[in-house]
């Protein structure tokens, strides 16, 4: 959901430009998100989404799961279908960028020379796969998992090889090499962290989930540096011999796409949007929503930067309520799951660090770390605790002391 930016602002309207009470670029959670609730709080007028992506909105977190396992088709990760966009008089617009935004006069153009005038704009651009500065990286061969377009090249080449590299162990890679295994494949995952996760969620949760990726019989190389890919089937690493494989899929994290936004003047931090609860942004006009924003969240008292499906949506449907007049805000922890193989973990924290993890095991496998900074809970990360994670979520939105008015270790349903 990519919008590149050039130098050329759009030209001054005719007869025959677009128009649009609502422009939404990216096709993303956020995007989609904030053109139905658009419409879902009243907002009148033409609604034009634009993306670069081949695909009207899908379902993305199943791309390393399910689809990637071959148990979902493409028609499945739908958001909506075609009459659900045409009764929602929402125009979308694929396989199309927008290159230039002058946010003061309400217009853009788009990589066909279409330009589109309009009232609101919400920016909801996402993020991009991180290419790792080290030779090879960039070759042809080698994979990355962000887009359908890019899961379906994967999908095709797991079905023809039996073995893989996975660079890096955030849960993309981990639940990638999951899948991988469960197909067959000899998998290896190798990171500079000496356990996956270990650095957002400690060193007690991310040996819990290497012990979740050994039982798929994925292999984890931790503590080392990738320093070449040769071929796309080759990994050197800064200590121990080289890793060979018939595939290697990089999954080092993302970086905000957010080129057009900076382009356009509107102020960003650390590469992201700057916008309030209300996910405004100080440009009358613009919005901005999902990975590529920086928004204040009230229950935090302070911006964060989030990169979760869940919070894209959220934040996107935020974003097309105040652009349609309503009242929304960002106030709740920001969350997520993750399935790796057999095994769920569910997150829910603020997000921007933490200096103490207390981790509480509940036996047959279930567990909860409570995490806190200045004897304050910020988060907390579950495995068959939903008891735990349901009261931690509250907790943490009141910002209880980490001991005493902390909620009970609780082991949830789904452990019994």
């Amino acid at each position: 959901m990519n919008a590149e930016q050039d130098d050329t602002a759009p030209t001054t309207p005719t007869d025959d430009i677009t128009r649009a009470a609502l422009l939404v670029i990216g096709g993303g959670p956020a995007g989609f998100s904030a053109a139905t609730a658009y419409r879902d709080h009243g907002g009148q007028g033409d609604v034009v989404l634009v993306s670069d992506d081949d695909t009207a909105p899908y379902m993305r977190p199943a791309l390393s799961k399910d689809y990637l396992q071959g148990e979902t088709e493409e028609p499945e990760l739908a958001l909506a279908s075609g009459s659900d966009y045409a009764t929602r008089s929402i125009t979308l617009r694929l396989g199309v960028m927008v290159t230039a935004l002058a946010a003061d006069d309400g217009r853009a153009r788009l990589s066909d020379g279409t330009e589109i005038a309009f009232d609101q704009c919400v920016i909801a651009t996402g993020n991009a796969p991180v290419t790792p500065s080290v030779p090879g990286a960039d070759d042809p061969g080698v994979a990355y998992l962000r887009s359908l377009q890019q899961a379906r090249r994967l999908r095709e080449t797991v079905r023809n090889v039996r073995s893989a590299i996975v660079v890096g162990s955030g849960f993309i890679g981990c639940e990638a090499a999951a899948t991988m295994a469960r197909r067959g494949l000899e998998v290896t995952v190798c990171s500079p962290e000496e356990a996956p996760q270990i650095h957002r969620l400690g060193a007690d949760a991310g040996q819990r989930i290497a012990g979740w990726l050994r039982e798929e019989g994925v292999r984890f190389v931790g503590g080392v540096q990738v320093t070449a890919v040769s071929g796309g089937t080759r990994v050197e690493l800064s200590e121990g011999g080289p890793l060979e494989a018939d595939l290697v899929l990089v999954a080092v994290g993302a970086t905000p796409r957010s080129t057009l936004a900076v382009a356009a003047g509107v102020p960003t931090e650390q590469g992201r949007v700057l916008v309030d609860e209300h996910m405004r942004s100080e440009a009358p006009r613009l919005l901005a929503a999902g990975d590529v924003a920086m928004a204040h969240n009230r229950g935090a008292g302070r911006h964060l930067a989030v990169e979760h499906w869940g919070e894209a949506e959220a934040m996107g449907t935020i974003a097309g309520t105040t652009a349609a007049g309503g009242d929304a805000s960002w106030d709740s922890p920001p969350g997520f799951w993750t399935v790796i193989g057999a095994h769920t973990l569910k997150y829910a924290a603020w997000g921007d660090g933490h200096d103490d993890a207390e981790f509480v095991d509940h036996g047959d496998g279930a567990f909860t770390v409570w995490y806190s900074r200045d004897d304050v809970l910020v988060g907390v990360a579950t495995h068959e605790a939903d008891d735990d994670y349901e009261r931690g979520q509250e907790a943490v939105r009141r910002g209880d002391r980490r001991r005493g008015d902390r909620p009970g270790d609780r082991r949830g349903a789904a452990a019994r």
